[in-house]
């Protein structure tokens, strides 16, 4: 049975994924979270400035952010990862916005579902995605470290793989804003959490998380999906001991209640209490059963890579409980 399932899950992940039948599958879950969200969707929208810097999550599907990026003094906005394009184009119609490009962290469809419609609205607009992945309706073909720069928006990209085979991440450069920077991570990397792991083995997602690591620990995290009360309560039954999850968690909590969002956090924080990146830390090992109460060593990259697989098990199986 299990081996049946297995393969069934493969064969609706690849017509998803991997075919334009996959859109249609989309526009489904669009229609389902309208019947249960209507118009207000999952949280309110807020804006967040620094400076001439200011970074829109905009709430879409039941949980997804795609991001609007504007650049006030040189008049240029960049949109990450608009997978519905109604909700994307109401904003930028309330704001007068007529964005320079669009881009995309992987080619699923609530993070790319939204370019073929934009592209239409704007024709002319430029469509970045990894050269791996084959997003849908992409332009340019982008490749690890390369810049890419929208007056003084300049953004890194790094090759993340993990989610899936060609996912990238981008890094906006706060220097010119006197701001830190930001890391847009789409399914890489969430508050308290990571994707799931569908198209590589665990090591490539633990490398491309101990990348994102070495990340400045001012580095402010913008995530593709509204996951941190369901993330950060998986992790205080990893890590009930540990006082910053704890407190963390309980902000969450209440940042929820009142259908805020919870972004962003910085890279320090998530070093602190996102057992997806504490593959390293005894407390994380002893609560999966990794290691005992004993003497601890440093655990190489082999035990990280399986720690991580079974943190992801563990997650997918979770049921929330307070």
């Amino acid at each position: 049975m299990a081996k049946a399932g297995s393969c069934l899950f493969r064969i609706g992940y690849f017509i998803y994924a991997k075919t334009r039948i996959g859109y249609y599958y989309h526009q489904n879950d669009i229609k389902k979270a309208k019947e249960k969200l209507g118009n207000s969707g999952h949280s309110e929208l807020t804006e967040f400035n620094f400076g001439a810097l200011s970074i829109l999550p905009i709430p879409m599907l039941l949980d997804n952010y795609a991001y609007l990026v504007t650049d006030a003094k040189n008049n240029k906005s960049v949109l990450i990862d608009p997978g519905h394009s109604e909700a994307t184009q109401k904003v930028l119609s309330q704001r007068n916005i007529r964005p320079d490009a669009i881009l995309v962290t992987h080619k699923h469809w609530d993070h790319s579902g939204g370019n073929r419609e934009l592209r239409q609205h704007f024709p002319n607009i430029p469509v970045y995605g990894g050269s791996l992945d084959n997003v849908p309706d992409s332009t340019h073909v982008i490749s690890d470290q390369q810049i890419l720069e929208f007056g003084d928006l300049k953004f890194r990209v790094i090759f993340t793989p993990g989610h899936t085979v060609g996912h990238v991440v981008y890094v906006l450069d706060g220097s010119v804003f006197a701001a830190a920077d930001s890391l847009f991570s789409g399914d890489c990397l969430f508050l308290g959490g990571c994707g799931r792991i569908f198209e590589t083995a665990p090591s490539i997602m633990l490398h491309s998380l101990d990348k994102l690591m070495s990340l400045n620990e001012d580095t402010l995290l913008w995530p593709g999906h509204e996951y941190a009360k369901d993330n950060l309560n998986f992790a205080s039954v990893l890590e009930p001991d540990n006082s910053t999850l704890q407190k963390k968690f309980e902000w969450v909590l209440s940042q929820r209640e009142n259908n805020l969002c919870t972004c962003p956090s910085t890279m320090r924080e998530e070093k602190a209490y996102n057992p997806f990146l504490r593959t390293s830390e005894k407390a994380v090992l002893q609560s999966i059963g990794m290691v005992d109460s004993g003497d601890f060593t440093k655990p190489t990259d082999d035990i990280r890579s399986r720690a991580l697989s079974l943190i992801r098990e563990q997650k997918d199986k979770f049921k929330y409980k307070l």
